[in-house]
């Protein structure tokens, strides 16, 4: 896709989405892609192998599981690309021939955030080698081995401390602009739903303005959120609930309470929640998803229980690749 005409990328991109709404039968106007510039994906997962005395660093081929060595790239922030070469010093006096790694690493606010997952097991005599990585923090297998400072992300007023491989958007770029659209569509609303809240990408710049209460499956997500919150003044009321929204959606009587809803689900969707939204009379929703194929099939949910749906902005976070991140708002008439 790199080699395409932008016009061409950007229409295939765009239309992805105009198609996937009309397979489920939603009327909506789609707007033009808003895309985030190159070289600024601040998350990445390496794969790591040893052939002989060589170490690659990169990503599985297309359908393979071999390893691309990575020499550049158009994607990720420069601080990622510049790890890699410190990821293969290291790991080359580590692995033994044969021996595969793969390293989840995300850009924070303050440096780089590193976890390792691999067969061999933590030995003292790593501690060195990992430290020439210039991470704030290093962890393998889930243990922690280099913690100079916490993983700090910001979320307006708000600084979280990342739990490990935590999901964040792909870019801080890319974040603003859903961020933004989510801020129009709950409007005035003094108390939302943040549903799949994660570590509080949505919920701690709208409890600036609004209560929010936060439900999410993953604890140490919605403990950070909680902590981020605590920590933070000027904020409105911030309450966390602990809830798997694909087997226990939020029902239609518990939806009652709030002016608006914040949806950011997982590929999969929300249909479940989708379906008790349509029973509420909650006002406004903001649904930001990475699928377009499930987003359509909840807009035909909502669309059917009496909501508008407003122009849906597909949002390119995924450069050349197929995916594409969209947002879009929905009101009771």
């Amino acid at each position: 896709m790199q080699d395409m005409l932008e016009a061409d990328y950007r229409a295939a991109k765009r239309e992805v989405v105009v198609r996937a709404l009309i397979n489920a039968g939603v009327a909506a106007e789609v707007g033009e892609i808003v895309a985030v510039p190159p070289e600024t994906r601040r998350r990445a997962v390496f794969k790591i192998v040893r052939h002989g005395d060589a170490v690659e660093v990169g990503f599985h081929g297309l359908k393979s599981h071999a390893v691309v060595d990575m020499q550049e790239c158009r994607v990720l922030v420069p601080a990622l690309v510049a790890l890699v070469p410190r990821l293969r010093e290291a790991m080359s006096a580590i692995l033994a021939p044969g021996e595969h790694a793969e390293a989840h690493v995300t850009l924070c606010d303050n440096g780089l955030d590193v976890a390792f997952r691999a067969s061999r097991k933590y030995q003292p005599a790593l501690t060195r080698l990992l430290a020439s990585l210039g991470a704030v923090r290093v962890l393998w297998n889930g243990s922690l081995v280099l913690g100079a400072a916490q993983p700090i992300v910001r979320f307006g007023k708000a600084g979280v401390s990342l739990p490990s491989e935590a999901f964040l958007q792909p870019s801080v770029e890319g974040e603003e602009i859903l961020r933004k659209q989510v801020r129009a569509a709950v409007g005035k609303a003094k108390a939302v739903a943040d549903l799949f809240c994660g570590v509080g990408t949505f919920a701690l710049t709208l409890a600036e303005k609004a209560r929010v209460h936060g439900v999410e499956r993953d604890v140490p997500a919605l403990e950070a959120l909680a902590a981020a919150a605590r920590a933070t003044s000027g904020l409105k009321p911030v309450t966390i609930e602990r809830r798997d929204l694909f087997k226990v959606p939020l029902a239609a009587v518990e939806l009652a309470k709030f002016g608006a809803v914040v949806l950011d689900p997982p590929r999969a969707g929300a249909e479940a929640q989708a379906r008790e939204l349509a029973r509420s009379k909650v006002p406004r929703i903001a649904y930001v998803s990475c699928d377009a194929q499930s987003f359509a099939r909840d807009a035909r949910i909502l669309v059917d229980g009496g909501y508008r749906i407003s122009t849906v902005v597909p949002v390119d976070q995924f450069l050349w690749s197929s995916h594409i991140e969209l947002v879009a708002a929905f009101e009771r008439p």
